[in-house]
């Protein structure tokens, strides 16, 4: 990689010039983003357990970085992964716990018709570690 050499080649958000000496595509920043690369429909307990630990570990990088995807994902989470692609039986309920605060949490039910109890499927939480 090289150092850019003059101060346009520099990234700039929020019309400011960054110090990093990375340019970035913006289709690279959009496709970086995206929580998978085409259509996932899972149909049922096991694809939720081997697929969805992965996109909602996108989802909470996401909502680290992305204030109006969090408020998104807060309101309705399952809506926000529909609209990203992801698609999950209808007997799964998602739940955003703790949102304001930095270790949000989301946990997958999984519900049975005619039935009070839901089971948990999948739980994700984003904690940040340093070490030296």
């Amino acid at each position: 990689m090289s150092i850019p050499s003059k101060s346009t080649d520099l990234v700039k958000f929020n019309n400011k010039k960054s110090n990093l000496p990375i340019k970035f595509d913006q289709n690279e920043v959009k496709q970086a983003l995206e929580l998978v690369d085409k259509n996932l429909i899972l149909k049922n307990r096991e694809d939720v357990k081997k697929y969805l630990p992965d996109i909602l570990g996108r989802v909470l990088a996401r909502i680290w970085i992305d204030k109006s995807f969090k408020d998104s994902f807060k309101s309705n989470p399952k809506e926000v992964l529909n609209d990203n692609g992801v698609f999950l039986p209808d007997d799964m309920i998602l739940e955003f716990q703790k949102p304001n605060s930095d270790r949000p949490k989301i946990i997958v039910y999984e519900k049975k018709e005619k039935s009070n109890f839901k089971v948990r499927v999948v739980q994700l939480q984003l904690v940040m570690l340093a070490g030296r």
